[in-house]
């Protein structure tokens, strides 16, 4: 049988960077294949050269028998390869089947969209595909479950054989998860091969038919998902046993160090995002907020940091008021924050490394002489151990912020949070994007800061983050708290019917 994609021998380099390095990868019709790999393996890179963002040094890509050249997206769609992206190219205030059909609408009298025609086109296509979604409904009124559905169907509208996703469950709630493995199902069972990019693992398996592993550039191996498991898969990820599962020491909670009273806020439009938020984390606890995105979270984040003003309510942070308070007063009274946007929020992308470690105590007496100028040797001293401490891979302390890795740019946030011996750090999303090394690293770090007394509110859309290391976890739900569960009495099924707006019964 004629395999419905080929790459053979394909080599990408950036400077300084070799990342495909004569990587060999098939994918065969009716297919479901997982790729996996470190932050920076290569596997985003190789995606993208089929789908025709870069173009390889050397290699071939054959489709369908016949070896190709893909220079572009427009050439790779009339290929029949199709791309859903992490993030979403929809255009929010366009509905459904406009953002489906948008740059083949249908036409009517030479000028006008021809509306009831595309209605009907498209409504034959979700029936076709089950993927069930109301056309005339504008995107930004659905969830991101929906959004996602959307994306699908545009890229199968665009007569994608090929369909590439990006880590497409990475917003999700298990029960949004559980309708899009339906509709991969689905599209197997038509004749289409899908590319399951994702970190992870337990999905890889319960989805996919066969996994691609990279790692440095290079293809690891190729496994069939019926034959492998976890621990194996992530071993050749990592080239060491990862633990998904930590073994938490009892730590009893201390007094309470965060509270939060009524709490409400506007978003950007002005409309109410937060609506009387009421929450507490003590010492010595990981208190986990489990949301699908959009529920106020960042929100209440940027309210927390003094980055947005509340129009109601208190936060106290151990008994002091500081809902007025200026963010840098906030950082000085104890509060470290590990941002959902590193790249927005975390880092300065051109700052050096050492730069970015001491940001936010710049101003401080340990870095400064004269309270003016930074003194550069104490600096230097500060980041050699804090680049140790954390394992921040990195040819030096001057290398600008941007050269790093994704996974070692957020050992830098995290370093300079943690180093900081805050009372109370709010961790956005810390994993995100992060291989499972990364990811591994990330929360032991929050387990070691809990133990050591501080308090810590963990925001996450990853429930099996949640659940991993949380004390306690409390579901948001359109700017409210709906529910506080034990992780060791709740399901995961109870908590996405939370997440999802359903009753707490």
């Amino acid at each position: 049988m004629v395999s419905a994609v080929v790459m053979r021998g394909v080599t990408k380099t950036f400077p300084g960077v070799v990342a495909n390095d004569h990587v060999d990868f098939s994918a065969e019709t009716g297919e479901i294949h997982g790729l996996l790999g470190e932050n920076g393996a290569g596997k985003t890179v190789l995606m993208s050269i089929l789908y025709g963002l870069y173009r390889f040094d050397e290699g071939a890509i054959i489709i369908d028998g016949e070896e190709v050249e893909v220079d572009s997206p427009s050439t790779a769609m009339r290929l029949g390869i199709g791309m859903v992206h992490q993030h979403f190219m929809l255009v929010p205030s366009l509905t459904v089947a406009e953002n489906i059909i948008l740059g083949r609408e249908p036409i009517k009298n030479g000028v006008f969209l021809d509306t009831e025609r595309m209605l009907r086109d498209v409504g034959e296509f979700c029936d076709k595909y089950r993927l069930d979604v109301d056309l005339e409904a504008p995107v930004h009124t659905l969830s991101v479950g929906v959004q996602q559905r959307v994306e699908i169907l545009k890229a199968l509208y665009r007569g994608a054989d090929v369909l590439i996703l990006d880590e497409p469950t990475a917003v999700l709630t298990p029960q949004e998860v559980d309708e899009l493995f339906k509709a991969i199902r689905a599209l197997r069972e038509e004749g289409k091969t899908v590319i399951f990019i994702s970190h992870k693992l337990r999905e890889v398996l319960a989805i996919c038919d066969r996994v691609t592993v990279l790692k440095k550039g290079r293809v690891v191996g190729t496994v069939d998902a019926s034959e492998t498991d976890q621990g194996r898969l992530a071993e050749m990820m990592v080239g060491r046993e990862v633990v998904y599962t930590f073994d938490k020491d009892y730590c009893e909670a201390g007094e309470p160090v965060l509270v939060v009273e009524g709490l409400e806020a506007l978003d950007d439009r002005n409309l109410q995002a937060l609506r009387g938020v009421e929450l507490e984390v003590c010492a010595s606890e990981i208190l986990g907020i489990a949301g699908v995105e959009g529920n106020g979270q960042t929100e209440l984040i940027e309210t927390l940091m003094g980055l947005r003003k509340p129009t109601a309510g208190k936060i106290l942070l151990n008994d002091s008021e500081i809902t007025t308070l200026p963010p840098g007063e906030r950082i000085r009274a104890g509060i470290s924050h590990v941002p959902e946007d590193r790249h927005k929020r975390g880092i300065v992308s051109d700052f050096s490394v050492m730069e970015n470690l001491i940001l936010g105590s710049h101003r401080n007496t340990e870095f400064t002489q004269w309270g003016q100028v930074l003194d550069l040797a104490k600096a230097s001293s500060y980041s050699d151990k804090l680049i140790e401490d954390y394992s921040i891979d990195t040819p030096s302390k001057k290398t600008l912020a941007r050269n790093l890795s994704g996974g070692n740019q957020q050992r830098l946030v995290v370093a300079r949070e943690f180093s900081r011996e805050p009372k109370l750090i709010i961790a956005a999303q810390p994993t995100r994007g992060l291989d499972v090394g990364a990811t591994e690293y990330v929360r032991r770090k929050l387990l070691e800061m809990r133990d050591q007394g501080c308090a810590v509110l963990l925001l996450s859309a990853d429930l099996d983050e949640i659940w991993a290391i949380s004390d306690r976890i409390a579901v948001i739900y359109e700017g409210r708290i709906v529910a506080t569960r034990d992780p060791k009495e709740t399901s995961e099924q109870e908590l996405g019917l939370l997440m999802a707006g359903g009753r707490d019964d």
